[in-house]
C-alpha cells in the first residue's frame, strides 16, 4: 500500500488502530494490573503517538503510568542518566520506546533483579504498531511458537544455510528454548514482541560462515544491510568480519568496545511475526521478519540459560529467507516452512504463499 507523503505523519493517522495495539500490549501482553507502575521510556527518537497511547491505556485500566523522555544515547544498551536508571529499576511493568535502548545495563539488570516486568520496543513507531501488535492473533503467534520451542527442544544438530553464503553447524546438546515473544507471566522476565524465540546452541560446537543479508543495530550508522557482512565463526566466536563499507563499520565499532565477549555468539533468535514481511531498519521489528532468523553478540542474559556472560554492549544481525536442517530434516528451505505442522499455522495465521 502507497500513502500520500505526509499523511502517514498526522497524529491522527491510524489513531483507533494504534490505541487498540496499546491495550493489547499494556493488558493481554504485559498483564499490566490495577495499581501496578508502568514506567515507559522514550528517547528523542521515539514516535510519542505510540508513547501517549501505552501510558493512556495504561492509566485506563487503573495502573499509575510514567512517562520519561530523555535524550537519545550515544550507544545503546549502555547505562541511562541516574533518575531514569532508577525509575526503571523500580517499575513493576517498564516499556521501552527509546531507540538507542538501554536494555543490558546495569539498570536493566537490578529491574530485573527486582521482579520487573520489561519489554524492549526500541524504534516503534505506528506502523509497526498496527502491524505487529493491533492487526495480531498473539494467541496464535504465541502457540506456534511454542511448537517451534518444542522442534527445537528436540533438535540437537542445527545447520543453518543461505544462496548468500551463511553455512553454519552448531549442537543444542538439550539447551533451553526460551520464547522471549511470550506474555509477561513472569517477573523479572524480558518479554520481547510477539513472534520469536531464542536460545544458544552450546558455544563451542557453533562453527561456519554467518552472513548478515537483512539488517544489523547497533552500530547506528548501519540499520538496513545494503550489503553482506561476513562473518568467520570459530567456537562461538566470531574471528574475522569481512565485507564492504558496512562491514568496516560493524569491524570497527566492534573492535572499539576493547572487550572480547563482543565477538562471542549471545543467541539465535527465529522470527515468525505475520505482520514483518521485510527489514524496516528498526532492529526489534527486523528480528521477526517472517521465516527469518537474528544472530546476537555481546552480551548473553541469565535467562538464556546459556553459558552466560556480560559484554560491554549487545548487537543483533538477521539473515533473510535462511534453510534450517534440524538433526538432518529440512524444517525450512530458503525462508519457507518445509514442516508440515509449521505449515498449517502458517495458514491459520494467513501468511501469503501457504
Amino acid at each position: 500500500m502507497e500513502y500520500n507523503i505526509g499523511i502517514e505523519m498526522r497524529d491522527e493517522y491510524k489513531s483507533m488502530e494504534v490505541a487498540k495495539g496499546a491495550m493489547q500490549l499494556v493488558r493481554d501482553i504485559m498483564l499490566t494490573k490495577p495499581g501496578e507502575t508502568v514506567v515507559v521510556n522514550v528517547d528523542t527518537a521515539t514516535d510519542m503517538r505510540v508513547a501517549e497511547a501505552v501510558i493512556n491505556a495504561a492509566y485506563v485500566i487503573g495502573a499509575s503510568p510514567v512517562l520519561i523522555k530523555h535524550p537519545m544515547q550515544k550507544e545503546p544498551f549502555t547505562q541511562p542518566s541516574a533518575p531514569v536508571a532508577a525509575a526503571v529499576a523500580v517499575a513493576d511493568v517498564w516499556i521501552e520506546f527509546a531507540y538507542s535502548c538501554i536494555m543490558h545495563s546495569d539498570c536493566f539488570r537490578e529491574a530485573m533483579a527486582h521482579g520487573t516486568r520489561y519489554t524492549c520496543l526500541c524504534g516503534m513507531d505506528v506502523e509497526m504498531m498496527v502491524n505487529t501488535l493491533a492487526n495480531l492473533d498473539v494467541d496464535l503467534v504465541i502457540e506456534f511458537g511454542e511448537y517451534l520451542c518444542e522442534v527445537l527442544r528436540n533438535t540437537d544438530e542445527v545447520i543453518v544455510r543461505t544462496e548468500n553464503g551463511t553455512d553454519l553447524k552448531a549442537y543444542n546438546r538439550g539447551r533451553f528454548i526460551k520464547h522471549a515473544g511470550q506474555k509477561a507471566l513472569i517477573p523479572g522476565n524480558s518479554t520481547m514482541l510477539s513472534g520469536q524465540v531464542s536460545w544458544c546452541p552450546v558455544e563451542e560446537t557453533i562453527e561456519g560462515t554467518l552472513v548478515f543479508d537483512g539488517a544489523l543495530f547497533p552500530p547506528a550508522e548501519i540499520g538496513l544491510l545494503r550489503e553482506k557482512v561476513v562473518l568467520t565463526m570459530k567456537e562461538g566466536r566470531a574471528v574475522a568480519i569481512e565485507g564492504g563499507q558496512q562491514a568496516q563499520i560493524f569491524r570497527n565499532w566492534m573492535a572499539s568496545w576493547n572487550d572480547p565477549n563482543m565477538y562471542r555468539l549471545a543467541h539465535y533468535s527465529l522470527g515468525f511475526n505475520p505482520g514483518v514481511k521485510k527489514p524496516t531498519g528498526r532492529i526489534v521489528e527486523d528480528e521477526r521478519v517472517f521465516g527469518g532468523i537474528e544472530f546476537g553478540f555481546g552480551t548473553q542474559v541469565s535467562t538464556l540459560r546459556g553459558a552466560g556472560w556480560n559484554a560491554a554492549a549487545h548487537t543483533d544481525g538477521t539473515v533473510l529467507r535462511p534453510t534450517l536442517i534440524f538433526d538432518g530434516k529440512m524444517f525450512e528451505e530458503n525462508g519457507i516452512y518445509r514442516d508440515a505442522k509449521a505449515r498449517e499455522y502458517c495458514k491459520k495465521l494467513g501468511v501469503a504463499g501457504y
